[in-house]
Protein backbone atom coordinates (compact mmCIF):
# COMPACT_ATOMS: atom_id res chain seq x y z
CA UNK A 1 0.00 0.00 0.00
CA UNK A 2 3.19 2.26 0.65
CA UNK A 3 5.43 0.00 -1.37
CA UNK A 4 8.52 2.92 -1.94
CA UNK A 5 7.05 6.02 -0.20
CA UNK A 6 9.53 8.05 1.95
CA UNK A 7 7.79 8.64 5.04
CA UNK A 8 8.57 11.20 8.16
CA UNK A 9 7.35 10.65 10.97
CA UNK A 10 7.45 13.32 13.82
CA UNK A 11 7.16 11.82 17.41
CA UNK A 12 8.31 8.32 15.87
CA UNK A 13 10.04 6.61 18.60
CA UNK A 14 7.05 6.37 20.82
CA UNK A 15 3.30 5.67 21.39
CA UNK A 16 1.27 6.27 18.13
CA UNK A 17 4.33 7.18 16.24
CA UNK A 18 6.16 4.07 17.08
CA UNK A 19 3.32 1.88 15.94
CA UNK A 20 2.67 3.37 12.68
CA UNK A 21 6.75 3.72 11.87
CA UNK A 22 6.17 -0.10 12.14
CA UNK A 23 3.16 -0.64 10.13
CA UNK A 24 4.00 1.70 7.38
CA UNK A 25 7.69 -0.32 7.12
CA UNK A 26 5.66 -3.26 6.75
CA UNK A 27 3.38 -1.61 3.81
CA UNK A 28 6.91 -1.01 2.06
CA UNK A 29 7.72 2.47 3.18
CA UNK A 30 10.94 3.81 3.84
CA UNK A 31 10.68 5.60 7.38
CA UNK A 32 11.77 8.46 9.30
CA UNK A 33 11.58 7.80 12.69
CA UNK A 34 12.22 11.44 14.13
CA UNK A 35 12.61 12.69 17.67
CA UNK A 36 14.60 13.89 20.52
CA UNK A 37 14.84 10.16 21.77
CA UNK A 38 16.85 8.07 19.84
CA UNK A 39 15.31 4.21 19.70
CA UNK A 40 16.81 1.17 17.94
CA UNK A 41 15.12 -0.25 15.15
CA UNK A 42 15.60 -4.18 13.50
CA UNK A 43 15.09 -3.18 9.96
CA UNK A 44 16.99 -0.44 7.79
CA UNK A 45 13.84 0.71 6.61
CA UNK A 46 12.80 2.72 9.79
CA UNK A 47 15.78 5.06 9.85
CA UNK A 48 15.98 7.24 13.32
CA UNK A 49 16.92 10.86 12.77
CA UNK A 50 17.43 13.35 15.44
CA UNK A 51 14.55 16.17 15.48
CA UNK A 52 13.31 18.80 17.60
CA UNK A 53 10.66 20.06 16.32
CA UNK A 54 10.64 23.26 18.32
CA UNK A 55 14.25 24.58 16.67
CA UNK A 56 13.47 25.17 12.95
CA UNK A 57 17.18 24.97 12.28
CA UNK A 58 16.59 21.09 13.86
CA UNK A 59 13.43 20.91 11.69
CA UNK A 60 15.53 22.22 8.23
CA UNK A 61 18.64 20.07 8.82
CA UNK A 62 15.68 16.73 8.66
CA UNK A 63 14.58 17.50 5.56
CA UNK A 64 17.50 18.41 4.01
CA UNK A 65 18.98 15.26 4.63
CA UNK A 66 16.11 13.53 3.97
CA UNK A 67 15.67 14.74 0.28
CA UNK A 68 19.51 14.31 -0.03
CA UNK A 69 19.22 10.93 0.34
CA UNK A 70 15.80 10.20 -1.26
CA UNK A 71 15.07 13.26 -3.36
CA UNK A 72 11.39 13.70 -2.29
CA UNK A 73 8.82 13.42 1.18
CA UNK A 74 6.04 11.46 0.22
CA UNK A 75 4.16 11.76 3.56
CA UNK A 76 4.87 13.92 6.68
CA UNK A 77 2.86 12.30 10.10
CA UNK A 78 3.23 14.91 12.43
CA UNK A 79 2.78 13.27 15.84
CA UNK A 80 5.55 14.96 18.20
CA UNK A 81 3.00 16.19 21.45
CA UNK A 82 3.92 16.41 25.30
CA UNK A 83 1.27 17.24 28.13
CA UNK A 84 2.01 19.25 30.81
CA UNK A 85 -1.27 18.78 32.97
CA UNK A 86 -2.51 21.32 35.75
CA UNK A 87 -5.15 23.51 36.40
CA UNK A 88 -5.21 26.52 34.59
CA UNK A 89 -4.72 28.33 38.27
CA UNK A 90 -2.03 26.95 38.69
CA UNK A 91 -0.09 26.33 35.38
CA UNK A 92 2.52 27.95 34.78
CA UNK A 93 3.27 30.20 31.61
CA UNK A 94 6.08 27.85 30.76
CA UNK A 95 4.36 25.27 30.97
CA UNK A 96 1.52 26.35 28.60
CA UNK A 97 4.41 27.75 26.10
CA UNK A 98 6.26 24.65 26.04
CA UNK A 99 2.67 22.67 25.33
CA UNK A 100 2.16 25.22 22.32
CA UNK A 101 5.71 25.30 21.08
CA UNK A 102 5.95 21.68 20.82
CA UNK A 103 2.39 20.44 20.00
CA UNK A 104 1.19 23.21 17.89
CA UNK A 105 4.20 25.31 16.11
CA UNK A 106 6.18 22.27 16.23
CA UNK A 107 3.87 20.78 13.54
CA UNK A 108 3.72 24.36 11.81
CA UNK A 109 7.41 24.16 11.65
CA UNK A 110 7.93 20.91 9.94
CA UNK A 111 4.52 21.67 7.22
CA UNK A 112 6.20 24.80 6.49
CA UNK A 113 9.39 23.11 5.12
CA UNK A 114 7.47 20.40 3.96
CA UNK A 115 4.54 21.44 1.92
CA UNK A 116 7.01 23.52 -1.00
CA UNK A 117 8.76 20.20 -1.71
CA UNK A 118 5.39 18.31 -2.27
CA UNK A 119 4.54 21.44 -4.20
CA UNK A 120 7.36 20.94 -6.50
CA UNK A 121 6.90 16.78 -6.53
CA UNK A 122 3.59 17.78 -7.63
CA UNK A 123 1.64 15.26 -4.76
CA UNK A 124 1.79 14.43 -1.28
CA UNK A 125 -0.09 13.60 2.05
CA UNK A 126 0.09 15.32 5.53
CA UNK A 127 -1.31 13.42 8.85
CA UNK A 128 -1.19 15.38 11.86
CA UNK A 129 -2.22 14.19 14.96
CA UNK A 130 -4.93 16.38 17.15
CA UNK A 131 -6.62 14.56 20.17
CA UNK A 132 -10.37 13.84 21.65
CA UNK A 133 -9.40 16.54 23.92
CA UNK A 134 -8.81 19.25 20.69
CA UNK A 135 -12.59 18.30 20.45
CA UNK A 136 -13.97 18.62 23.73
CA UNK A 137 -11.48 20.29 25.99
CA UNK A 138 -10.49 18.12 29.10
CA UNK A 139 -9.67 19.63 32.60
CA UNK A 140 -6.39 20.55 33.55
CA UNK A 141 -5.44 20.67 30.40
CA UNK A 142 -6.42 24.04 28.83
CA UNK A 143 -2.83 24.25 27.38
CA UNK A 144 -3.05 20.55 25.47
CA UNK A 145 -6.39 21.24 24.89
CA UNK A 146 -5.58 24.30 22.80
CA UNK A 147 -2.96 22.76 21.07
CA UNK A 148 -4.64 19.91 20.04
CA UNK A 149 -7.53 22.19 18.80
CA UNK A 150 -5.67 24.80 16.84
CA UNK A 151 -3.34 21.57 15.04
CA UNK A 152 -7.38 20.85 13.57
CA UNK A 153 -7.78 24.44 12.35
CA UNK A 154 -4.27 24.92 10.52
CA UNK A 155 -5.10 21.32 8.90
CA UNK A 156 -8.02 22.64 7.84
CA UNK A 157 -6.54 25.98 6.69
CA UNK A 158 -3.73 23.57 5.05
CA UNK A 159 -5.95 21.47 3.13
CA UNK A 160 -7.47 24.31 1.66
CA UNK A 161 -4.03 26.59 0.75
CA UNK A 162 -1.73 23.96 -0.67
CA UNK A 163 -4.22 22.47 -3.40
CA UNK A 164 -5.46 25.82 -4.43
CA UNK A 165 -2.85 25.74 -7.14
CA UNK A 166 -4.69 21.91 -8.44
CA UNK A 167 -1.60 20.07 -7.21
CA UNK A 168 -2.98 17.10 -4.97
CA UNK A 169 -1.32 17.70 -1.04
CA UNK A 170 -3.77 16.28 1.30
CA UNK A 171 -3.68 17.14 4.48
CA UNK A 172 -6.16 15.30 7.29
CA UNK A 173 -6.53 15.60 10.40
CA UNK A 174 -6.31 11.99 13.40
CA UNK A 175 -8.12 12.90 16.15
CA UNK A 176 -7.72 9.82 18.77
CA UNK A 177 -9.58 9.22 22.20
CA UNK A 178 -7.73 7.61 25.07
CA UNK A 179 -5.14 4.92 23.71
CA UNK A 180 -2.76 3.14 25.64
CA UNK A 181 0.78 4.45 25.07
CA UNK A 182 3.43 4.79 27.59
CA UNK A 183 2.31 7.92 28.65
CA UNK A 184 -1.62 7.29 29.45
CA UNK A 185 -0.32 3.73 31.15
CA UNK A 186 0.84 5.61 33.86
CA UNK A 187 -2.42 7.17 34.83
CA UNK A 188 -4.15 4.74 37.49
CA UNK A 189 -6.17 1.98 36.54
CA UNK A 190 -9.42 3.46 38.44
CA UNK A 191 -8.91 6.45 36.25
CA UNK A 192 -8.43 4.27 32.99
CA UNK A 193 -11.46 2.11 33.70
CA UNK A 194 -13.52 5.11 33.99
CA UNK A 195 -12.47 6.29 30.58
CA UNK A 196 -13.19 2.97 29.02
CA UNK A 197 -16.77 2.65 30.15
CA UNK A 198 -17.39 6.11 28.26
CA UNK A 199 -16.49 4.68 24.89
CA UNK A 200 -19.28 2.71 23.47
CA UNK A 201 -16.94 -0.12 22.65
CA UNK A 202 -15.90 -0.01 26.31
CA UNK A 203 -12.45 -0.17 26.05
CA UNK A 204 -9.00 1.65 25.62
CA UNK A 205 -7.68 1.44 21.77
CA UNK A 206 -4.53 0.14 21.24
CA UNK A 207 -1.70 2.59 19.01
CA UNK A 208 -1.45 0.06 16.43
CA UNK A 209 -5.34 0.89 15.82
CA UNK A 210 -4.41 4.37 14.90
CA UNK A 211 -1.62 3.88 13.55
CA UNK A 212 -3.63 1.78 10.85
CA UNK A 213 -6.25 4.71 9.70
CA UNK A 214 -2.73 7.01 9.40
CA UNK A 215 -1.60 4.40 6.98
CA UNK A 216 -4.10 4.10 4.91
CA UNK A 217 -4.68 8.06 4.96
CA UNK A 218 -1.07 8.11 3.70
CA UNK A 219 -1.90 5.91 0.96
CA UNK A 220 -3.00 6.26 -2.51
CA UNK A 221 -6.71 4.51 -1.45
CA UNK A 222 -7.01 7.45 0.41
CA UNK A 223 -6.73 10.08 -2.82
CA UNK A 224 -10.07 11.71 -2.71
CA UNK A 225 -9.77 12.43 1.19
CA UNK A 226 -8.62 16.03 2.58
CA UNK A 227 -9.79 18.24 4.96
CA UNK A 228 -10.90 15.46 7.04
CA UNK A 229 -10.85 15.20 11.11
CA UNK A 230 -11.48 11.24 11.47
CA UNK A 231 -11.84 10.78 15.47
CA UNK A 232 -10.63 6.99 16.17
CA UNK A 233 -11.93 6.59 19.96
CA UNK A 234 -13.98 3.96 20.78
CA UNK A 235 -16.79 6.05 20.46
CA UNK A 236 -15.85 8.40 23.08
CA UNK A 237 -17.44 11.43 24.45
CA UNK A 238 -15.60 13.52 27.47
Amino acid sequence: MLKNKVIVITGGTLGIGYATACTMCREGAVVYACARHEREFLTENIRYHFLDVTDVNSCKKLIEDVLAEHGRIDVLVADAGITKDSLTVKMTEEDFDTVIDTNLKGIFNMVKYIAPQMEKQGKGSIITVSSIVGRYGNIGQANYAASKAGIIGMSKSWAKEFARKGVPIRVNVIAPGYILTDMVKTVPNALLNAFAEQTMLKRLGQPEEVAEVITFLASDKASYITGAVIDVNGGMRL
